[in-house]
């Protein structure tokens, strides 16, 4: 006699505790003890130069040189903090000011290199033309390139551009130019990587809907790449707020100096380097570096992990 019901394959089941952890069993006791004393070592290998640092900023004899590895010095204060936001060095220019112009020249490459990035990103990316292959061989030449070996023609180019009595050379302009000229080959190659990954079909379905192609890279391409423009932008924006070698070469007037002119003007010679207020300024300057990271965390580890896929 036949019952109601069909015959329901029986399938295995394993415990929570061992499909959790991927069907391996449980690590002995011995073995996660070294594991996590390996982190730990690498842990308080990264974070005692940061400890370091914060007890010499904090240290009120603004000593000549590190006499000792004190994290608690006696009579901690933050004095040094407030010698550096008012002037940092002897030049007549605040913490304030100096951080507006590091932050002037870090929005421009950072929205420089993305804007003009993506757009050829996509062109490589999605558009077929003649010498395509070669110009992006080309691109990735300049990417090779370093920075450095680009500053004697950068300067001379620049220094011809003359309007009036403002030079292009000695501005903020310039060397914002002239930092965004060897961002921009970074720029290109990481968003084509991430572009690559992104279906056509989705631009075709677009199109059938009738959006035209610059539609479909609107409202389809840039909102699926967020995570590569704010990896592009992350990038830039470094660039920019640290950035030394053409600030240094180009600028000639104080009041144009940025954070990391200050910061190297800041070191002495022969040893007399006041290194509580130089350990407050470093603070000060990787501070928003930090802040603006944590907020984009979660795009920077997905456009870096997905972007580098293809070329």
């Amino acid at each position: 006699m036949t019952t109601g019901f069909a015959a329901v394959p029986r399938t295995a089941t394993r415990p929570v505790a061992v499909a959790a952890t991927g069907g391996h069993r449980k690590l002995p006791l011995r073995r996660q003890l070294l594991l996590q004393l390996v982190c730990l070592f690498i842990a308080l290998t990264v974070l005692f130069p940061i400890m370091w640092i914060v007890s010499m900023a904090i240290d009120p004899r603004n000593i000549a040189r590190p006499d000792g590895l004190d994290l608690i010095p006696p009579g901690a204060s933050l004095a040094a903090f407030a010698q550096v936001i008012k002037q940092p060095t002897e030049n007549p220019v605040s913490f304030p000011q100096l951080a507006a112009n590091s932050l002037f020249i870090a929005v421009i490459i950072a929205v420089a290199s993305v804007g003009l990035g993506v757009l050829a990103a996509y062109a490589f990316s999605r558009m077929a033309f003649r010498g395509r292959e070669a110009l992006m061989i080309a691109v990735l030449a300049v990417l090779m390139l370093p920075a450095v070996a680009t500053l004697a023609p950068l300067y001379v180019m620049l220094s011809k551009v003359q309007i009036g009595t403002f030079n292009l050379r000695d501005s903020l302009f310039g060397v914002a130019l002239a930092v965004t000229s060897g961002q921009l080959p970074f720029a290109i190659w990481n968003m084509k990587g991430y572009i690559d990954t992104i279906p056509r079909d989705l631009e075709e379905a677009a199109a059938v809907d009738g959006a035209s192609k610059f539609q479909a890279f609107w409202h389809v391409i840039l909102p699926l790449s967020t995570p590569v423009l704010a990896v592009t932008a992350f990038f830039g924006f470094i660039a920019g707020w640290t950035e030394f070698y053409f600030s240094w070469q180009f600028l000639d007037h104080p009041e144009n100096f940025t954070l990391a002119m200050a910061l190297n003007g800041m070191v002495g010679q022969y040893g007399t380097t006041p290194w509580s207020q130089f350990a407050a300024f470093s603070i000060l300057v990787a501070l928003p570096v930090s802040v603006v990271y944590l907020f984009l965390q979660r795009y920077i580890v997905s456009g870096l992990a997905i972007g580098g896929v293809k070329g």
